[in-house]
């Protein structure tokens, strides 16, 4: 059902002109934040510990920070580019951006939801980055970050108790908090090379908790098999790379800075979630782009996705390309730079 409200969501955001993306920049940054300030209200409910959805009857449930994660992106993206003439100067970087994320990430801490603070934390910085911020910011920022996250860690006891968990599992905790650490990795043991086929995963039947969401690249390694493993592996190497094209191409600040934004989002947010299914990484509670179940991840995902493709179909030199292919695949590689073309150059 997600995927049915996302992909003309998706299209219609392809279609949007770069002004139009600019024009919106304000209403959703409003939107994004009376949306968080609406968990702490009736509306608000608890789900596995954190106040970060909304309810509104009937099994219809929102996440607001999703929609903040967008808005924060267009709406930095429209600023720094309007203040481009500015931005030798560190004071023009930061503000207003840096307070409207600490709001932001702030409103996002008050509903316990630390996992998506982190991947906000992570998307501020490649936006300041993108636009030019020194690197003795990001020093500072971060330490101050890491203070921020080992104090909410202590104050926890869950998150204290899954940092614990993957730093060291003995047979003690293994029906507690190694529990999903561990049969995330049984599962993808499981799979070996080449799984047990599509559809015949033994874990996700209540050994495995959040298996359609935060371990779905388990359940992945199980049924599919390593190959199946690396091959997600493959298409999110294949998506990153075309979003950094787009940001290294691009001479427009606010189509490089949203850009930025989109690839640390969902690149950054697909490291996390699988580096704790690895066991890499503590679990921290965020789902797997385009992949986990999750209505308000994959749309405002998918909105993200169509908003940079619409970016890349408007490059100099795109239009002639994609006319001139008549076939999917070949109007696909269009994009790519051939080689008689950067030898003329």
């Amino acid at each position: 059902m997600p995927a049915v409200v996302g992909v003309p969501l998706m299209a219609l955001a392809v279609r949007l002109p770069v002004r139009v993306w600019r024009a919106l920049a304000w209403p959703m940054l409003l939107a994004g934040i009376g949306a968080l300030l609406l968990i702490f209200t009736p509306l608000g409910v608890v789900v596995n510990g954190n106040r970060n959805w909304l309810d509104f009857g009937g099994g219809f449930r929102v996440q607001p920070a999703e929609g903040a994660k967008l808005a924060l992106v267009v709406w930095s993206a429209s600023v720094l580019a309007r203040k481009r003439p500015l931005l030798h100067q560190t004071g023009h970087v930061l503000v207003p951006v840096a307070p409207v994320a600490v709001l932001v990430i702030g409103l996002v801490l008050a509903g316990q939801d630390l996992g998506t603070s982190l991947v906000l934390m992570a998307l501020t910085a490649a936006l300041l980055y993108s636009a030019g911020a020194p690197l003795r910011l990001f020093v500072v920022s971060g330490a101050a970050a890491g203070l921020l996250v080992f104090a909410m860690v202590q104050s926890n006891v869950t998150r204290s108790t899954r940092i614990t968990a993957w730093l060291s599992c003995n047979e003690s905790d293994y029906y507690n908090a190694c529990w999903q650490t561990v049969h995330g990795k049984w599962a993808l043991a499981t799979g070996g090379w080449w799984g047990v086929g599509l559809g015949a995963s033994r874990e996700k039947w209540s050994w495995l908790p959040e298996a359609h969401n935060d371990f779905i690249f388990a359940i992945i390694g199980e049924e599919l098999g390593l190959v199946g493993t690396l091959l997600v592996l493959g298409l999110f190497a294949v998506l990153a790379i075309g979003l950094l094209r787009v940001v290294i191409r691009s001479e427009d600040l606010f189509v490089k800075v949203a850009t930025g934004g989109v690839l640390t989002w969902v690149i950054g947010q697909a490291v996390v979630n699988i580096g704790a299914v690895l066991g890499l990484l503590p679990v921290v509670g965020v789902p797997l782009p385009l992949v986990s179940s999750g209505g308000s991840a994959l749309v405002t995902t998918m909105i993200a996705l169509g908003m940079v493709i619409g970016f890349a179909r408007r490059e100099p030199g795109a239009a002639e390309a994609l006319a001139a292919r008549s076939g999917l695949v070949s109007r696909s590689l269009a994009v790519l730079p051939r080689r008689s073309a950067r030898a003329g150059r």
